[in-house]
């Protein structure tokens, strides 16, 4: 019997990677997670990560030191405020310059390395906050540079939430098992390690939990 194939997740241990990675080993893949951690704001998402690689079983979890707050430019990696008022139309202050093609690129050279073929990314392109870095049109131009820049080529970048709204995700979720009361979501923890409950991640969340009639499990 032929061994399952070998996928490498992008992990924040939000509610989006935790479910694509929990699909895909649903689909029969062994995993191998790749957490960045870019000094972000919401370093406590890096814990969850962890906790929730450690509950999906994956074969290797890596957590990379990248700092991107050497670069600012986000509300996420600078000293400006993540906003609170609602969610943001257009490209809000918390994307990340380039953010998703930098880890991407970090992702694939994983995968070439361990011999695996097949890369994993959350992105969602219809109930997101504007980020240009998770649109189709993205996924596909990074999968073609992917199999021109490599040795041997044969890369897909699976986007399983890419179609869904966030209450399709929570479904999806429950669906795969994925280890929903484990994640993080919210850009701007309280003091006390709490969710703000305002961001724009944490809205999403909370409407997405609303509009598929669950109860959100995570603290």
């Amino acid at each position: 019997m032929p061994e399952a194939p070998l996928a490498v997740v992008l992990l924040s241990g939000g509610l989006d990677s935790t479910t694509a990675a929990a699909m895909m080993k649903a689909q029969g893949y062994r995993l191998l997670a790749l957490t960045i951690d870019y000094n972000q704001r919401h370093r406590i998402e890096l814990a969850h990560a962890a906790r929730v690689a450690e509950a999906l079983g994956v074969e290797r979890h890596i957590t990379l030191p990248l700092d991107l707050r050497s670069f600012g430019g986000s509300a996420l990696t600078a000293d400006i405020d993540v906003p609170k008022t609602g969610v943001e139309a257009g490209i809000p202050v918390t994307y990340v310059p380039a953010r998703n093609t930098i880890f991407l690129a970090v992702c694939l050279g994983w995968a070439e390395a361990a011999g695996a073929r097949d890369l994993v990314i959350g992105v969602n392109a219809l109930d997101y906050s504007g980020y240009p870095d998770c649109r189709p049109e993205f996924i596909a131009a990074f999968e073609a540079m992917a199999n021109i820049a490599t040795r041997d080529g044969g890369f897909k970048v699976h986007t399983p939430l890419t179609a869904m709204t966030k209450a399709d995700i929570v479904r999806a979720a429950r669906a795969a098992e994925a280890p929903l009361a484990l994640t993080w979501s919210c850009y701007d923890p309280t003091p006390e390690g709490r969710p703000c409950g305002l961001c724009d991640s944490c809205r999403l969340r909370a409407k997405g939990f609303a509009e598929a009639g669950l109860q959100d499990p995570a603290p």
